[in-house]
């Protein structure tokens, strides 16, 4: 395939329309409100979703509860709910083309990188499959000469997943996968800046045979649809992928509830290049770090920490190959960087650039909104570098979520794990070294949830994913992610021929 090849974006003239699924219907919003979706890089409207309200959360997770309690879902065994996902898998594998060109039109990711997500996507539906009829609960030896007991893995009923707007199919991916393994039903609630993709993709449930409402699909704005999400008694989950500040009050309002929760929250991830690395792999790890998805990812290496022997150079090179990165259409497979996903994400950039700069910060790259002809009239930010960054400047220490780096120097390694240790976040961090013992050192003593040595941003349905401190709470992904939806119940069985005294406890 020609790295040059363009694929074709819906047309903006024929606005698409959009509904919501709710037990197995698609429908409209309760009110009949809709809001519009620009395309970020042509900045047209090209799409209408609905805008929902608290009463259409409502019949979303009535209608998760009707499934989970009455439906043939709660009956179907879990072979046979494996084999659903497996289905799943191949139609996203079918549809794999056409759902990356719809994201990038939603949100301005890079075709190139959704070609790999949705590629890579099915796998997370075949792996849960594959885990779907081995979640096994145990014969426990007992101390009572009559007694017999077990235990039972039993899933926890309806779970709403709230997703962000960068990668909405692989992280409704994250949750899916292991929620309906172990059994359970779904309310999936969309960022109002990108809600298209997962509308499309929830088509493929009923075309792979689930039952209605086994996965509903509400749209809307967090203040218009959210208390019900969150609030709502017969919700026994919520998982939630997005900024700190919206997952301190979903964690808040659910906690009235005592529900579960899973929240992947924000970070301000260190990238940390030793003067033995292989300096070529640490700069390519740096860009992907922070200038792939421009910027635009939980787990970006936004803070540069490099060892002051080679900070000049290295601090170089990256302003160089910031520079000369190639901006425009994303749906242009030669593209490198694309648009900023939404107006308010592009506002809040271009006000850290400000900042950074009244703090002292120098800008060796980048540092305004591109004025290049290629970015048309999309909303686009110059990748940036800023260099003599301390980490008690904001642009350091609050999240960015742009292609905006901060470079910092340290002497040593305990200097480096100082630094990078002194942050509200621990989502991820990356080493480059050429050193073993360092290399193991620093994975022990870094407070992230994720350690990559030389590499960075590589994730695997197969390996848990989550944060420390403020970046959240429980992990996603690998085995780890099934327990998170499941609950343990123990059985006793008494072999007596007759009742003991009932006035003891049983000890």
């Amino acid at each position: 395939m020609s790295q040059t090849q363009q694929y074709t974006a819906p047309s903006a003239g024929t606005l698409a329309r959009y509904q919501m699924l709710i037990g197995g219907k698609r429908v409209d919003a309760s009110a009949g409100e809709v809001f519009e979706t620009p395309n970020p890089f042509t900045n047209e409207v090209w799409a209408t979703i609905p805008r929902g309200r608290n009463e259409d959360a409502i019949r979303a997770i009535e209608a998760a509860d009707e499934a989970f309690q009455n439906g043939p879902w709660g009956r179907m065994t879990a072979s046979a709910r494996g084999r659903l996902l497996r289905r799943l898998a191949e139609l996203i594998a079918r549809d794999a083309e056409r759902l990356a060109t719809i994201e990038v039109t939603d949100n301005g990711k890079l075709m190139s990188e959704m070609h790999g997500q949705l590629r890579y996507i099915p796998e997370y539906f075949h792996y849960y499959a594959g885990l779907a009829d081995k979640l096994q609960g145990a014969v426990i030896p007992s101390e009572k000469e009559d007694m017999f007991s077990f235990t039972r893995r039993e899933p926890l009923g309806v779970c709403v997943g709230i997703t962000a707007w960068n990668s909405p199919l692989l992280l409704a991916a994250y949750k899916l996968g292991p929620g309906l393994a172990a059994g359970n039903t779904f309310v999936l609630k969309p960022s109002e800046h990108a809600s298209a993709s997962t509308l499309e993709f929830a088509k493929l449930f009923e075309e792979a045979g689930f039952p209605p409402g086994v996965l509903n699909v509400v749209t809307g704005f967090g203040p218009e649809i959210g208390e019900a999400l969150t609030t709502h008694p017969k919700v026994a989950k919520v998982t939630f992928t997005g900024s700190e500040g919206t997952g301190q009050r979903i964690y808040e309002a659910a906690a009235r509830g005592l529900k579960r929760v899973t929240l992947e929250l924000g970070g301000k991830s260190p990238n940390i290049v030793f003067d033995d690395a292989n300096l070529d792999n640490a700069v390519n790890g740096v860009i992907s770090g922070i200038f792939a998805a421009a910027g635009q990812t939980c787990v970006a290496g936004s803070r540069l920490l490099v060892q002051d022997t080679i900070y000049d150079q290295f601090v170089e090179r990256l302003g160089e190959v910031a520079r000369g990165a190639r901006m425009g259409n994303p749906l242009d497979l030669s593209t490198q960087i694309g648009p900023i996903a939404n107006a308010p994400q592009h506002k809040k950039i271009l006000e850290y650039l400000d900042i950074a700069k009244s703090e002292g910060a120098r800008c060796i790259a980048g540092g305004a909104a591109a004025q290049r002809a290629e970015c048309g009239k999309g909303m686009f930010i110059e990748p940036t570098v800023f260099a003599d960054v301390s980490n008690q400047m904001r642009i350091a220490r609050e999240e960015v979520f742009g292609p905006v780096l901060a470079a910092i120097r340290f002497k040593d390694m305990d200097e480096a794990l100082a630094i990078a240790n002194d942050t509200p976040y621990g989502l991820a961090s990356g080493v480059w070294t050429q050193d073993i013992q360092r290399a193991l050192i620093m994975s022990q003593r870094l407070q992230a949830g994720t350690v990559w040595v030389n590499t960075y941003r590589a994730i695997s349905y197969t390996t848990p994913f989550g944060g420390y401190k403020r970046s959240g709470l429980g992990r996603e992904n690998g085995m780890e992610a099934v327990d998170a939806y499941l609950q343990t119940k123990s059985v006793w069985i008494s072999t007596a021929s007759e009742v003991p005294n009932p006035f003891m406890m049983r000890v």
